[in-house]
């Protein structure tokens, strides 16, 4: 059995980003040689999402306003959690939401996606260095 474990860095400039890592996934698939397999991908912090779905613009728009309108970050006063000092407890729940991990099979050598479907990096407390863990096992 192979495997492959690499992470990906990501700083994003907005306090909420969604990124399309696909292409970087796909890469480390073809770096890991497996055939045939499972791979795993999932925010290394309880403030990030990976999931999939659609790469189009209005939709990701149509995630973040409905996030937002579920856990809204203002008035921060509202969430036990910020007395902490943090002012996060929104993105907490919105990783809830979004989840923490996707797996995805490898058909010869490739991700095996349905049509349209995209893996992203969902960010909802940014502007600091975090990562996401890429796990390939296989033949």
């Amino acid at each position: 059995m192979k495997s492959l474990t690499e992470h990906l860095w990501f700083q994003t400039p907005h306090r909420r980003d969604y990124l399309n890592i696909t292409r970087q996934v796909e890469d480390l698939v073809a770096k890991s040689n497996v055939q045939e397999g499972l791979c795993l991908v999932n925010a290394m912090h309880i403030t990030a999402s990976v999931y999939i779905n659609d790469a189009e613009d209005g939709l990701i728009q149509d995630y973040d306003d409905w996030l937002e309108k579920l856990a809204p970050h203002e008035p921060t006063s509202a969430y036990r959690h910020n007395r902490t000092g943090e002012d996060n407890a929104d993105a907490h729940m919105k990783r809830q939401i979004m989840g923490r991990e996707v797996v995805v099979a490898i058909t010869k050598g490739k991700l095996d996606l349905g049509p349209w479907e995209q893996i992203f990096y969902g960010e909802f407390d940014g502007r600091r260095k975090k990562r996401a863990l890429v796990k390939i096992i296989g033949e």
